[in-house]
């Protein structure tokens, strides 16, 4: 049998204690079975090079293309050439997998969309608690010697308070469950979901974002990135927001301005944020979010809300089985098909 050739671009799995090892493919080995060579891009300095020939030199004769913060260019399809079959995502988000391309090129792409509803929603609950609660100033305070409950000011009593949530996908809904049930009410923005949808999570329907920032002391995104999301909350969002609310973000960085984000923290527009996603990925090599990272109000992570073991284990599971039904020549009903933006759905 010929041997498969599939470009994993930048699997963060395959790292182990600084280091790049195959060997750490078990899943994948255990689904592709011993006739599928698996590729990556070049590991140097603690992170993949996704910007050079080697990559491209790496995709050369590529049967699949795996990506996970990889952007799909025209370069890296040309690459892999005429026998590439699939590309697919390995995370929930597609703004990456540039679906436009790939549907100009003929060439199926997907994603996983479902794998870390429970995570991403813990961990927007987690955030928005610790903004809450004060918890980062308190844990500052104590473990720097001094014993002070009002260290951070004083926590507001949250079942008096409204939760706001926009974007109400599958994770959108999960936070309205979870983190719903500690708030007085939770408005929904989706301008995609009925009306009526929103009430069968506890939750009511606004017809406007403004409206919602108006009216939420904690709003939370979860929308996708899109030419219209892309900047959603900027000055203008930001200014109609209380000047006691929280603004809580583990969906896409883009989503948020960091210039008018930091402004609005250094102004008092809002009281604090929690992130979780930038735009770069590492928000140190933008000097737009030195201001929102180093400000008080700011609770942040590294881009992990979707992370668990069982999170990591199930995504990589499908992605594995994609693949092999893909270079056996059968995609069937896989869940995560994208299409063009615009496309019928």
């Amino acid at each position: 049998m010929t041997e498969s050739r599939v470009l994993y671009t930048d699997p963060p799995w395959l790292i182990e204690n600084g280091a790049l090892d195959l060997a750490l493919a078990t899943v994948e080995a255990d689904v592709l079975g011993p006739d599928v060579r698996l590729l990556t891009a070049p590991y140097e300095d603690g992170r993949y090079v996704l910007t050079d020939h080697r990559l491209l030199e790496r995709a050369a004769g590529a049967d699949a293309v795996v990506v996970y913060r990889c952007q799909v260019t025209d370069a890296l399809l040309d690459a892999a050439g005429s026998g590439l079959r699939v590309v697919v995502r390995q995370g929930v988000g597609v703004d990456n997998l540039n679906a436009d391309l790939l549907a100009q090129r003929g060439l199926p792409g997907y994603h996983v969309p479902d794998y870390c509803v429970d995570e991403v929603a813990v961990h927007t609950s987690a955030l928005t608690l610790a903004l809450e609660r004060r918890l980062i100033p308190q844990h500052q305070s104590l473990t720097e010697g001094t014993f002070d409950i009002y260290a951070g000011g004083v926590p507001r009593r949250v079942s008096r308070r409204t939760l706001g949530i926009v974007g109400f996908g599958r994770i959108g809904r999960a936070v309205a469950r979870k983190l719903g049930t500690f708030y007085d009410q939770v408005l929904v923005y989706d301008p995609f979901v009925g009306r009526d949808l929103a009430e069968g999570y506890g939750a009511r329907a606004v017809d406007t974002l403004p409206e919602l920032l108006a009216a939420s002391d904690v709003v939370t995104l979860h929308c996708p990135l899109t030419p219209r999301t892309d900047g959603l909350i900027d000055e203008a969002a930001l200014r109609a927001m209380k000047s006691d609310a929280y603004l809580v973000n583990a969906a896409r960085g883009r989503l948020i301005d960091p210039e008018a984000l930091g402004r609005a923290l250094a102004g008092g527009w809002i009281a604090g944020v929690g992130l979780d996603v930038f735009a770069p990925e590492d928000p140190h090599r933008d000097p737009r979010w030195k201001s929102v990272l180093a400000h008080p109000a700011a609770v942040v992570t590294s881009h992990r809300a979707f992370l668990s073991q069982e999170a990591e284990t199930s995504s990589r599971r499908r992605v594995a089985e994609l693949l092999r039904d893909a270079l056996a020549g059968d995609l069937g009903d896989h869940v995560g098909r994208v299409l063009p933006i615009g496309a019928a759905r």
